[in-house]
């Protein structure tokens, strides 16, 4: 086993307390570069030792060249995660004589104060909790970060592709000032798409300039056996009936794309006498952390969830994965898939249960792709202003004053936060976000009114959350709920379904947001609002579409499944060909049908000006147009359509799910989502292929 590289203490632990007989090929080949300092993205399956192949080195590294007072950074996106990480971090730590701490949203004041005055050598957090250490008046940072030496960021895909990205590199380069000196950064992923691409944009200004290394060892020819079924079951009823047939006796872990399907499932399978446990991030910390632990000790059991174990939190020993519907992209399946087959002798499973046609369909078109290797690239979202604008306001607020000429140098140069942001900075100078005494700039009272509540702590996180109610019983907090279903109009008691259970509604203060309840046998509703859904990308509803012209995935499909897929592909008929795209008609219905994905179709909506039917109605699958279009009017309204393609339209409305926008001059906002919609290079590859122009009788 190659543990020479490694401290010797570290060494006999490895081999005498865990057991270990070898590393793991990514946490060998982790060592070296992680010793030379060098920046990092770790790769492989969920459950492949990326922790330990990340800690290991950097723990060597703490040890043999003395760094002292709180000098590891350990970044998750989530704090379950956090939770989860605490306890093996600080076992490992131990053996070196070093201490490890958590610090998030519900860690208490006693436990923060006594991190302040004794800071651990590792510290687990999240993005926003940096963020708020850094602006709050009762946190040193020069004193707390002056030892800081490397960040790992776990899970750093789910950052990379969205703004909570952008947020952590800019976090991170006022961190490097605030210790004054490049931090190593070492990034922990599944299996992405660009690896060397998600790499450089983690080492932010540093890119170029410092070492770097994807490590991701080949999984080779002893790759766990993969066991994957398509079935269709056409309701939620049916869905929990399959579920308390199938597999009893077993843990199974089961996957809904949304809150509210885990609670009408989680109810449905009670309901049949299944133990069962919910998962989603309306329940309470208390609810999910009781059934995450009950999860993990039981074993003839059920948990329901959204996307939040897909990451890496630990809850036990799975035997089955269940997935109803689909995800939206291959990476997501793969986190998915990752949770199971971890016994020797296992295969990784995932049993697709379909609700409806669509949903059978889209989850075949997914395993498809899955099937040819694809997986998604991870990019960032473009032009994050907003965050500029709030990366601006921070650092006034970190400083309490920062010079007027020098307060762009603060990220090292890293784009878009260096001097191409000078109109953004005049817009918060001119609006007085932040005001000018001097050759000093500082917090303005536009910012103090706007972000000013509960000492600026909602200046920390970049994503807008909906307003929610907290639904309490008796002491005890439950959970979440959307406003609306305390407001929409009902004939008798108002129920509501939270945490696979019903509730009467018994009393509601709007004013602090809170509902009171008491349990009642069946009945409840469950609804949440999201914005921003977004919808599929190119790729998937490529493969989608060669579903649609006969390529099955290559997994087990019931019969059922077989059956529902012949008669969509039947329905579907007029609305593919292998040639390429199709317009057809219905009478006043005419849609061009590109199976190009959302933002695509955004992009080429807007570019197709007077041929669309004025509202620009389009989807994932296809663009409505003009009723009276002809094959003559489509020739000479596309012939230069690839030359001059537009940014789509953007609704006002949905500014107020870009937080922070209104720190911008509105033309620079609405431009900032315009980009985040549009799909240039997918459009241009639409406009290139050639469309056949077909009418159907009405």
């Amino acid at each position: 086993m190659t543990v020479d590289r490694l401290h010797p203490v570290l060494g006999h632990h490895i081999v005498n307390s865990l057991g270990w007989r070898t590393l793991r090929p990514l946490q060998q080949q982790a060592v070296d570069p992680l010793l030379a300092g060098s920046d990092a993205v770790l790769l492989a399956p969920t459950a492949g030792g990326k922790t330990e192949a990340a800690m290991f080195p950097l723990l060597t590294a703490m040890e043999e060249q003395h760094w002292s007072g709180l000098s590891l950074l350990y970044i998750c996106p989530l704090k379950a995660l956090l939770n989860n990480l605490e306890p093996r971090l600080a076992g490992y730590a131990s053996w070196m004589g070093r201490r490890v701490a958590v610090w998030h949203g519900d860690i208490g004041g006693t436990a923060r104060r006594r991190m302040l005055s004794d800071p651990p050598d590792v510290l687990l957090t999240t993005p926003e909790s940096i963020e708020a250490m850094l602006v709050s008046t009762k946190v040193d940072h020069r004193h707390l970060f002056a030892g800081l030496r490397a960040v790992v960021v776990d899970e750093v895909h789910a950052f990379a592709g969205d703004d909570r990205g952008w947020h952590l590199l800019a976090v991170l380069e006022r961190l490097s000032r605030v210790c004054g000196r490049p931090v190593q950064r070492v990034g922990l992923s599944a299996t992405v798409g660009n690896p060397a691409e998600l790499l450089t944009w983690l080492q932010g200004a540093g890119r170029g300039s410092r070492p770097a290394a994807v490590v991701a060892p080949d999984a080779g020819p002893a790759a766990v056996p993969v066991d994957i079924e398509l079935d269709y079951v056409g309701s939620v009823d049916n869905a929990a009936t399959v579920l308390a047939a199938l597999h009893r006796g077993e843990k199974r872990l089961v996957f809904c794309d949304s809150r509210a399907l885990v609670e009408k499932l989680g109810a449905a399978l009670r309901e049949r006498g299944i133990t069962t446990f919910l998962s989603h991030a309306s329940l309470s910390t208390d609810e999910r952390r009781r059934a995450e632990a009950a999860f993990a000790e039981a074993r003839d059991c059920v948990i329901v969830s959204t996307s939040t174990l897909e990451l890496g939190i630990d809850v036990g020993d799975l035997d089955r994965v269940v997935q109803i519907n689909a995800p939206v992209t291959v990476a997501s399946f793969l986190q998915r898939l990752g949770r199971t087959g971890r016994r020797a002798g296992s295969a990784r499973n995932c049993l697709f249960l379909a609700l409806d046609e669509r949903s059978l369909l889209w989850a075949a078109g997914l395993l498809r792709l899955w099937g040819t290797g694809y997986v998604e690239p991870v990019t960032a979202p473009p032009e994050p202003r907003h965050i500029v604008a709030q990366q601006m306001l921070a650092l006034c607020l970190q400083e309490g004053a920062v010079g007027r000429r020098l307060w762009l140098d603060e990220w090292n140069g890293l784009a878009p936060f260096d001097r191409s942001a000078e109109p953004i900075a005049a817009h918060l100078l001119a609006e007085n976000f932040v005001e000018a005494d001097g050759e000093m700039v500082m917090i303005g009272q536009r910012a103090e009114e706007r972000f000013g509540r509960r000492h600026f702590m909602g200046m920390t996180a970049v994503f807008t959350a909906p307003p929610q109610f907290t639904v309490i019983e008796g002491r005890r907090e439950v959970g979440l709920t959307d406003p609306s279903l305390l407001s929409d109009k009902v004939e008798g008691p108002r129920l509501l379904l939270l945490a696979g259970r019903s509730w009467r509604v018994t009393w509601i203060d709007w004013a602090r947001k809170r509902c009171f309840v008491e349990a009642v046998d069946h009945g409840g509703r469950a609804r949440w609002h999201t914005r921003g859904a977004g919808g599929a990308g190119f790729a998937l509803s490529r493969s989608v579409r060669q579903v649609l012209l006969g390529e099955d995935p290559p997994v087990r499909m019931t019969a059922r499944a077989v059956k529902v897929l012949a008669d969509v592909r039947a329905a579907e008929m007029t609305t593919v060909h292998p040639a390429g795209p199709v317009i057809a008609g219905r009478g006043a219905d005419v849609r061009w049908w590109t199976w190009a994905g959302y933002r695509a179709n955004a992009t080429l909506a807007a570019t197709l000006g007077a041929l669309s039917d004025g509202v620009q109605r389009f989807d994932d699958t296809s663009i409505r147009l003009r009723s009276d279009l002809t094959a003559e009017l489509w020739r000479a309204g596309t012939a230069d359509a690839a030359q001059r393609l537009c940014l789509p339209e953007v609704d006002g409305r949905a500014l107020e799910g870009l937080k922070f926008s209104e720190a911008l001059p509105h033309r620079l906002a609405v431009a900032t989502l315009a980009a985040r919609l549009a799909e240039l290079d997918a459009a241009a590859a639409v406009l290139a292929e050639r469309t056949r122009f077909v009418r159907v009788a009405s």
